[in-house]
């Protein structure tokens, strides 16, 4: 008994010795040191995979642990919220599409934030381009042969698409406008129904993210008819732009990802995770991930980025608003 006795007093007295030290210490000596990267996509998509290879190389340059949290919701309008409302000391970034940077503010009346305003863009980070896509039992095997199919069939003008009022949306009603052909939009919930669509062969064409599609492509259960962007896929060489098929309106149309923080986050604070995030996006290891998913590393700094968006809203307004399409 004495010597359990003895052994308690001693826990005793350690605990009270302990305890003043613990509770004069700062907060952030006692807070766990943690950086969340928001998507505003759900685990398993692509802009969860970038973000989580972006949390595992960035983690030495800002230190401490980086999560990465999927606020999905409205259109990922919740994650950006949820950054805006965020402390400005650079432990939230943001990794977003286009669409609620560059379109919504064109398409919403009541947004809950202002792009320009609550954020800072850090960095661009990936371009993932669009394709046009077909199943293989159509008729047509190029973009001329699907335009001269589709004005002599009005029944097959529906295009799928994912999401309604985003650059897919606006650069299909430019190029029905190139072409002559009233093409209607059909929204889909995700990509698997389209796939499944195009392979059944009930969907003429689709237009949407290389990625999801790329193993089916290559084993020869669809067509690539023309991708997005003013260049060629590195990964795909052997498909055309759809602007060399003769196609205008998705030359400004390739989905991207870029990393965004809370306006008032401190000028040497968004240059070091803009130096991290664009050194990662260089990581050779990095690179070869993310060419599983055909993204392309960009790593553009943060003024050219926020250039970029500018230029997109400029090109995308006009069209925007010739369509009446309102996300309220």
């Amino acid at each position: 008994m004495k010597t359990r006795f003895s052994i308690r007093k001693v826990i005793y007295a350690l605990a009270a010795a302990t305890l003043p030290a613990l509770v004069s210490m700062p907060a952030s000596a006692q807070a766990p040191d943690i950086t969340r990267i928001v998507v505003g996509f759900a685990p398993g998509g692509v802009a969860d995979a970038l973000a989580r290879v972006m949390a595992d190389k960035i983690r030495t340059q800002v230190g401490g642990t980086v999560l990465v949290e999927n606020k999905t919701g409205a259109s990922a309008r919740l994650a950006v919220q949820a950054v805006k409302a965020a402390p400005p000391n650079g432990k939230t970034i943001l990794i977003s599409s286009p669409s609620p940077i560059s379109i919504f503010p064109l398409t919403y009346s009541k947004l809950g934030y202002d792009p320009d305003k609550d954020l800072i863009p850090v960095a661009h980070l990936a371009q993932v381009r669009l394709v046009a896509s077909s199943g293989v039992g159509q008729p047509y095997k190029t973009m001329a042969e699907y335009v001269a199919w589709v004005k002599k069939n009005p029944g097959g003008q529906g295009v799928g698409l994912v999401t309604m009022g985003s650059p897919t949306h606006f650069g299909l009603l430019a190029m029905a406008k190139s072409i002559g052909v009233p093409l209607t939009p059909v929204p889909y919930k995700g990509t698997p129904p389209i796939i499944t669509d195009l392979v059944g062969g009930s969907l003429p064409l689709s237009i949407d993210a290389i990625g999801a599609q790329m193993e089916l492509y290559k084993a020869g259960k669809i067509r690539f008819l023309g991708v997005t962007g003013t260049e060629r896929s590195p990964f795909f060489p052997e498909v055309p732009t759809l602007k060399e098929a003769g196609i205008s309106g998705f030359e400004e149309a390739s989905s991207w990802f870029a990393a965004f923080v809370p306006a008032g986050t401190p000028p040497a604070t968004v240059s070091m995770l803009e130096k991290a995030l664009i050194d990662a996006t260089k990581d050779a290891q990095v690179r070869a991930k993310m060419a599983t998913l055909a993204m392309e590393m960009t790593g553009y700094p943060g003024d050219t980025l926020r250039k970029m968006i500018q230029s997109e809203r400029a090109h995308w307004k006009p069209i925007a608003e010739a369509s009446g399409f309102k996300g309220d």
